[in-house]
């Protein structure tokens, strides 16, 4: 792996993003909304894609984002615009893509496609008062009940035995995991998948944001929350969208929970057993947190992910924690 990221720091044209420079998506932004901007290019930080905060000239914020290549079909990217736009047609606070002068919400640059947002200032809460968990449970609730309506063209399946096992076989297919641990990983993640699997049987899948944990919603003052973020927008279980931001364990987090689903059932019915699939989901986040640390790695050896990865330790931890995570699946069942 060493080699591997020398060789690719020796080689800036294997970065995905070289060659976006401050003046050409300054140009960029002009020309896709046949606007003019201020010298401001400010980076924002993104751990998959680059992000820029731009500035109008009557001193409007602007943020662009240009998405990783490889990571999304342009269908797929298609699919988060519709969703934001259905969304936003319904007054639902989300950020919507900004129109381009050709009528689209998607531009490209090279190989690279890009997309303009309006900036919404805001800040973000770990903590939540009971008013603001029903807030949520309502803001959420919405958004299911539009993601509902049908499905996407080209998103993933959150469940055990797809996108799961996918990113289990890539890892396999790597030379990442240490020869004499690929076993005992192979295991491990088969066992998990097994026992899992049938617990997603009777669920019913919907579009969903997808990564809802706290930094993906802002809080504005006087306003409401709005959810941002949608990059990781899937096909799946609706509580994925509200464990995240439990405190703690489920049986740590009944108040919480309670009240997320009084606002939530205002606008969406929620079947009370898909709770039993918050901890399979933690182990899938799991899984998938390794799969994307490996593929930012793999893809361009620069990309900022866990500080050791890809040693011995690391995926002694990585499957310790898994193991663990097994364990409380077991004992819960």
């Amino acid at each position: 792996m060493k080699e591997l990221k020398a060789t690719l720091a020796a080689d800036p044209g294997k970065h995905v993003f070289h060659g976006l420079t401050p003046d050409v998506i300054i140009t960029l932004a002009e020309k896709s909304l046949g606007v003019h901007c201020t010298n401001l290019c400010r980076p924002l930080n993104s751990y998959i894609n680059r992000v820029y905060e731009l500035e109008f000239e009557d001193r409007t914020g602007l943020v662009i984002k240009f998405y990783r290549p490889g990571r999304w079909s342009k269908n797929g990217l298609l699919d988060e615009h519709a969703f934001l736009l259905e969304l936003q047609a319904l007054e639902i606070p989300i950020i919507p893509p900004l129109t381009m002068v050709d009528g689209t919400t998607l531009g490209r640059y090279g190989k690279i496609f890009f997309a303009c947002f309006p900036k919404c200032g805001g800040r973000s809460y770990d903590e939540y008062s009971e008013e603001q968990w029903l807030e949520l449970g309502r803001l959420i609730g919405r958004v299911h009940a539009v993601g509902a309506t049908h499905l996407p063209q080209e998103r993933i399946t959150m469940a055990p035995d797809r996108s799961t096992r996918t990113q289990v076989e890539n890892l396999l297919a790597s030379d990442l995991i240490p020869v004499e641990m690929r076993r005992e990983f192979k295991e491990l993640t088969d066992s998990l998948i097994r026992e899992i699997t049938p617990l997603f049987t009777q669920t019913r899948m919907i579009r969903i944001h997808g990564d809802c944990h706290f930094s993906n919603l802002i809080y504005l003052p006087g306003k409401s929350f709005y959810i941002i973020d949608f990059d990781d927008m899937a096909v799946g279980p609706p509580v994925q969208d509200f464990w995240m931001l439990l405190p703690g364990l489920k049986e740590d987090s009944w108040r919480e929970i309670n009240l997320f689903l009084e606002g939530y059932e205002t606008f969406m019915d929620f079947d009370q057993r898909s709770l039993g699939l918050i901890e399979p989901l933690r182990a899938m986040r799991y899984i998938h947190y390794i799969a994307w640390c490996a593929h930012q790695f793999s893809e361009d050896g620069e990309s900022r992910v866990a500080p050791n990865f890809g040693t011995r330790e690391y995926w002694q931890q990585e499957m310790g924690d898994l193991a663990d995570q097994l364990e409380r699946i077991r004992n819960a069942s």
